[in-house]
């Protein structure tokens, strides 16, 4: 189990924070175990204690299809705004970012720096004020400056966005902005996963 997030001290685990960010931000859409499993870097084990813990708490609902067990989040309890909205702000960056970024073509890796990924990696400090995310490839720039505006509302914080091409990102290079960038935490969003 990973530690307790310095995003969302609350939380037992950064598992139970991706979890929650992943299944309360997405309530139209059912998960598989095995999708939460890898969603969120463990194993499914880990997955089904929490899984077990937010049913039996009425945060989240499942049922079996097979030998499969889909989960998914209770819209229907007092608890659902608030907590989603907290989820939002919190660990949300991570599957909004991947999500959006993901259906964005030239888009090849795509990471969260800065002190929100600090924070999700567990550097003690204050709260993010907004999120910087790097894009390595060449997507539009329109389109990627429209992307950041639709996930900094939904985030109800500011998203910056910096493109950079595969080859400055692969090369060694004695650039500030590149060099501060990989000395510090990032973390990597998952673009292949379905949303």
């Amino acid at each position: 189990m990973k530690a307790s997030p310095s995003l969302l001290p609350l939380l037992r685990s950064r598992t139970q924070g991706e979890l929650l960010a992943l299944l309360l931000l997405h309530p139209e859409r059912e998960y598989s175990i095995t999708e939460l499993a890898e969603a969120c870097s463990v194993s499914p084990t880990a997955v089904l204690r929490e899984v077990e813990r937010l049913v039996g708490g009425g945060i989240l609902e499942d049922r079996r299809v097979g030998r499969s067990r889909l989960v998914k989040a209770r819209t229907d309890t007092p608890l659902y705004r608030p907590l989603s909205e907290l989820m939002s702000v919190t660990f949300g960056p991570l599957p909004l970012l991947a999500e959006a970024l993901s259906t964005l073509p030239n888009v090849l890796e795509a990471y969260i720096y800065g002190s929100w990924a600090a924070r999700y990696l567990g550097e003690p400090g204050p709260p993010p004020g907004d999120v910087d995310v790097l894009v390595v490839g060449s997507p539009d720039p329109d389109a990627l400056f429209d992307l950041a505006e639709g996930v900094s509302r939904r985030l109800g914080r500011e998203v910056n966005v910096h493109r950079i091409s595969p080859g400055s990102w692969a090369a060694d290079t004695a650039d500030p902005f590149l060099t501060s960038v990989r000395e510090r935490p990032l973390a990597r969003l998952n673009l292949d996963q379905e949303a």
